[in-house]
């Protein structure tokens, strides 16, 4: 990942950086990793975020569909 620093200016590319990293997941990776998660709770968790996502996805989907 690169983040290119345009006049001097180190916090506009930091942010620039942050942002990206937080896109990525990267953060939220970095935490889960902090400490041990047992199979059952990894899986668990697994699944809450697969149906996150279905539902994210149907929700647009319909409101595609409605709009148009």
């Amino acid at each position: 990942m690169q983040v290119s620093v345009r006049d001097n200016n180190v916090d506009q590319a930091l942010r620039a950086l942050k942002k990206k990293l937080q896109r990525e997941g990267v953060f939220r990776e970095m935490k889960l990793k902090q400490q041990f998660e047992k199979p059952s709770e990894k899986k668990a968790r697994e699944k809450a975020e697969a149906v996150r996502r279905a539902r994210k996805l149907a929700r647009k989907k319909a409101q595609r569909e409605g709009m148009m």
